[in-house]
């Protein structure tokens, strides 16, 4: 179904082509001015990145369309009850400040490049190579997913192309990864932040003006309930409560910020150990900003459409198109300003990707390939690493392609993503934290956590939960040309159903402990604690205490925050000695 909102302008893809045309000279322009004599100075930047700039790729390598177009519809059906992700994502940074970035950067300092090394050091090399190979699974799919996501959402509502968009997301990104390495990606990170920031600013901006003010659309949302911030129920099967969004989201952002290699690239390739903190912190206000922008349009975009929700009144054919819609329904008037918001939401898929594609580039490099050379040339290595991101990138585009044919494959990789994730994060966590995990116990641990993980997601898919278990706030029609007053108890009746009668569940004992229900948030949770369980069991049971093992890789006192505050000489005299 087509919306009703006019295609884009010609100063619309301007804007649009502008931003493409500046990331990839970006690229262009670290190809020309910077000699890669190694694969060191190409995939790490040659590690003198400044921690400000690194905090804003950082936040970036975080963003994604997914955070433009998506959260902002979250807000709309579910309430602000998303700026509990603030309080989230301070535990978030701290851990991995003070628990995961100090043992990375320590082996960086010994020629470690990616983060799968460390379980090389701690564990074995088959134990690297299990995480090695989940990773490159989970971050093709998910930027597969990143490269489609906007494509799809903009499509009917933009008239741009659903290939065209792919192709051109796919194309610029593998062009300034190849060509510029980490240092183009970093600052192309920087440029694409700040033009997501504005194009929330514009929505934000133009909405109060049209409302009368930014009190007016706080107004409407107290009176439609979107300030939910009192929802402490317990029930693990709901999704927007601020235990399942607090414990859940800090298991499921831990593993991103803590140990996914797109993150982790980043502060190891700084000066020293305290920029990498700082770049830490900084991003942690940069996630500050985002959430709350996200937020704001999530309630701006209720206060327009709350007497006609543009989904059930058949404007639009997707939820997802949604913030789309407003934006283009508000921004039309003023010329190149609906191409800023395109460009924002596409802004966040190329930071996301081009982050992606230099750490698969990183993994497959210092894994796969380059214990099958013989002493290879720094020459020859830095051709291979530009030859790996090019084709990574090809890769993803082709994934983006294949799922926007198969739209039931969007929520499975997502699903997939986190069942990856909360096993490694448990693996992780048990070389640092316990002194007694081997290999032998850890690999039992991180099987049993995996084996867990996917059979909780699939038997989510087999046992669904019933229809009461949501959340989801009351939205009307009754403005609408033709329609009347629809409450969650209103089912369409000409299309396929998307809400469906609320009724009310008494919960007993199964019901309430059916693990299949619970939130998708809380598999990450589930599979960390499950490794760390079996994984520590096993290797005691298997001799873990006996063994002997390279402190370096375990956390120590000195690794705390207090370290931040002395001398960068002092630092390197600490770390020599160990």
């Amino acid at each position: 179904m087509k919306s009703d909102i006019t295609d884009l302008s010609i100063y619309d893809y301007f804007v649009f082509g502008a931003m493409l045309l500046i990331s990839a000279l970006i690229g262009l322009y670290y190809y020309l001015t910077e000699r890669h004599d190694s694969d060191s100075d190409f995939l790490m930047g040659g590690r003198q990145m400044p921690g400000y700039t690194v905090s804003l790729s950082l936040l970036a390598s975080f963003l994604s369309a997914l955070t433009v177009l998506g959260m902002p519809v979250e807000v709309y059906y579910y309430g602000a009850i998303y700026l509990y992700d603030i309080l989230t994502f301070t535990i978030v940074i701290g851990i991995t400040g003070e628990v995961y970035l100090p043992i990375f950067y320590r082996l960086k300092i010994t020629s470690t490049y990616e983060v799968d090394k460390y379980l090389e050091l701690r564990f074995n090399r088959e134990l690297r190579l299990i995480g090695s190979v989940l990773f490159i699974v989970q971050m093709v799919l998910y930027t597969g997913i990143v490269i489609c996501a906007p494509a799809l959402a903009l499509h009917d509502v933009t008239g741009l192309g659903l290939r065209t968009a792919v192709f051109a997301t796919g194309v610029v990104c593998t062009f300034y990864c190849t060509v510029g390495g980490l240092k183009a990606v970093i600052l192309t990170d920087v440029f694409q932040t700040l033009v997501m920031i504005s194009g929330f600013l514009a929505v934000i901006i133009k909405t109060s003006i049209i409302q009368g003010g930014f009190s007016t659309i706080i107004r409407h949302s107290i009176d439609g309930g979107r300030l939910n911030f009192w929802e402490f129920d317990p029930n693990p099967h709901l999704d927007h409560t601020f235990w399942t969004m607090v414990v859940g989201g800090t298991f499921t952002w831990t593993s991103i910020f803590g140990i996914n290699h797109c993150q982790v690239q980043r502060y190891v390739c700084c000066k020293t150990r305290s920029h990498a903190k700082l770049a830490l912190y900084l991003n942690l206000l940069g996630l500050y900003v985002v959430n709350i922008c996200a937020v704001m349009c999530g309630l701006a975009l209720y206060s327009m459409y709350r007497g006609c929700d543009p989904y059930e009144g058949h404007k639009i054919s997707s939820r997802h198109e949604l913030m789309p819609y407003l934006a283009l329904n508000i921004l039309r008037a003023h010329r190149g300003l609906s191409g800023l918001f395109v460009s924002a939401a596409y802004s966040g898929t190329l930071s996301t990707v081009s982050s992606s594609i230099n750490a698969l580039a990183v993994v497959t490099i210092e894994d796969l390939i380059k214990p099958h050379l013989n002493q290879p040339s720094l020459r020859s290595l830095s051709l291979i690493s530009k030859a790996t991101c090019f084709f990574y990138g090809m890769v993803c585009v082709a994934m983006a392609g294949f799922a926007s044919i198969m739209g039931s494959l969007l929520e499975a990789t997502v699903k997939i993503f986190g069942m990856i994730g909360g096993p490694l994060l448990g693996l992780f966590t048990l070389g640092i934290l316990n002194h007694s995990a081997n290999a032998l116990g850890s690999f039992i641990g991180l099987v049993a956590g995996f084996t867990f993980s996917v059979w909780v997601g699939i038997g989510s898919y087999v046992d669904h939960p019933p229809p009461d278990e949501s959340l989801l706030l009351p939205i009307s029609i009754v403005n609408c040309s033709y329609g009347k007053s629809m409450y969650l108890n209103w089912t369409r009746v000409l299309e396929q159903p998307v809400l469906i009668p609320w009724k009310s569940t008494q919960f007993n004992s199964y019901n309430y402990l059916n693990i299949y229900w619970f939130s998708y948030l809380y598999l990450s949770p589930m599979g960390t604690v499950i490794t760390l369980i079996v994984g520590s069991i096993a290797s005691i049971a298997t001799g873990g205490k006996n063994q002997i093992i390279d402190k370096n890789c375990l956390l120590k006192k000195e690794d705390t925050i207090l370290l931040y505050f002395k001398k960068e000489n002092e630092v390197e005299v600490s770390e020599s000695h160990n």
